[in-house]
C-alpha cells in the first residue's frame, strides 16, 4: 500500500485526488494549516472524510513540513496548497507569492533533506503563460504572466524543474488550464454563473454582474484532472505536461449554455460591471496537451457543455436535498 500526502486536500483538486487515491487502495494523509479545526467540506460532500488521515502543516514553514514527511515518509506528496484565485491575488500578491513560491521551495527542500524516495506532485498553471493570443501553448512556451498569482506559479515550476535537474528529485509540475466542478465556491466566475442562473430559475430576481465576458479559456472537469496528476508520478522519469482539452470557448458561451439548460435567454439576466475587470487580463487561453496523451496516456473525458450541465445539476440536487 502506497502512502501519499496531499498538502491542499481542502480544495477542490485535493477532494478529488483524496478520492481517486483512496479507491486506488492508497494511505491518504490530507494536510492542512490546522487540522483540527478545518471542516473539510469538500470531503464530506464526497463521502471520504473519515477515510483520510490529516495533518496539521504549514508549507510556509521549512520546519512543520520537513516535521510532517519524517512522520509520514509518503510515496508521494502533491502539492496543491497555495492561496488559489488569480482574481485575489491582485489585492493579496504578498500572500500569494508566499504560499505558492515559498511553499513549493520548503517542500522540495524538504524532500531533499530528508533523504526520503519521495514522488513530488506541483500544481502549476495556464496563467504562467499569460496572453498568448490565438497561439496555442504547450510545454515550451514562453512564460510570460500577467497576475501576481501567474508569477507566484512560475516561480514555482521554475523551482521544480532545478531541483529535478540539480538533485534528481522525481518533481514534475501538471500545467493546468482551467478546470471545474461543483466543489467550487462561488468566488470562481463559473461556479458564480451556474448558481446565480439556477437561483434564478427558480424565482429568484436576482441578476448576474460580471466583467468581460469576452475572455476565452480551455474548461475542463476536476475529476479528470487529478488522474493526470497521479499519472504523472507513475512515470519512470518526471517532467512537466500541459493539462487541458485542447478546446477554448469564451465566457459568453459558457454563460449561454448554462442559462438555455435551466430555460432562460441569458442576456435578459447578465449586467456587465467594469469594476470586475481586473488590472491586467488574459484574453485568450489555447492548449496543446498532446504530450499528456502520448506519455500518460490521458486525455481529458467532458467538454465544456457536459460540465455547464453537471455542475447545474449538482447545485439542483443540492437544493432540493436542503429543503427536505
Amino acid at each position: 500500500m502506497k502512502t501519499a500526502l496531499i498538502c491542499g486536500v481542502s480544495g477542490q483538486d485535493g477532494a478529488y485526488l483524496a478520492k481517486l487515491l483512496l479507491d486506488k487502495e492508497y494511505n491518504v494523509y490530507g494536510g492542512s494549516r490546522d487540522a483540527q479545526m478545518s471542516s473539510f467540506r469538500n470531503l464530506a460532500r464526497l463521502g471520504i472524510k473519515e477515510s483520510v488521515q490529516y495533518v496539521s502543516v504549514s508549507i510556509n514553514d521549512f520546519r512543520s513540513v520537513l516535521q510532517a514527511l519524517l512522520k509520514i515518509k509518503p510515496d508521494e506528496v502533491y502539492n496543491l496548497a497555495g492561496q488559489s484565485s488569480v482574481g485575489l491575488s491582485f489585492e493579496q500578491p504578498v500572500e500569494t507569492l508566499e504560499s505558492i513560491s515559498v511553499g513549493t521551495l520548503n517542500l522540495l527542500e524538504a524532500i531533499r533533506f530528508s533523504n526520503l524516495p519521495i514522488k513530488f506532485y506541483n500544481a502549476g498553471s495556464s496563467e504562467c503563460f499569460g496572453d498568448t493570443g490565438s497561439k496555442i501553448a504547450d510545454e515550451i512556451t514562453p512564460f510570460r504572466p500577467r497576475s501576481p498569482y501567474g508569477v507566484a506559479k512560475a516561480a514555482a515550476f521554475w523551482q521544480v524543474a532545478n531541483y529535478r535537474e540539480a538533485y534528481q528529485l522525481h518533481a514534475s509540475t501538471g500545467i493546468l488550464f482551467n478546470h471545474e466542478s461543483p466543489l467550487r465556491p462561488e468566488r470562481y466566475v463559473t461556479q458564480k454563473i451556474v448558481s446565480t442562473a439556477c437561483r434564478i430559475a427558480k424565482g429568484s430576481k436576482e441578476l448576474l454582474t460580471l466583467g468581460n465576458i469576452e475572455i476565452a479559456r480551455d474548461w475542463g472537469w476536476a475529476s479528470d484532472y487529478v488522474e493526470a496528476m497521479w499519472l504523472m508520478l507513475q512515470q519512470e522519469e518526471a517532467g512537466d505536461y500541459v493539462i487541458a482539452t485542447g478546446s477554448t470557448h469564451k465566457l459568453r458561451d459558457f454563460i449561454k449554455v448554462v442559462f438555455d439548460n435551466v430555460g432562460l435567454d441569458w442576456q435578459k439576466y447578465v449586467r456587465i460591471d467594469p469594476a470586475f475587470f481586473r488590472p491586467t487580463d488574459i484574453t485568450e487561453g489555447h492548449a496543446n496537451p498532446t504530450k499528456a496523451y502520448l506519455e500518460l496516456g490521458w486525455k481529458a473525458k467532458k467538454n465544456m457543455e457536459e460540465i455547464a450541465q453537471e455542475m447545474i445539476k449538482e447545485y439542483m440536487s443540492g437544493v432540493t436535498r436542503s429543503k427536505a
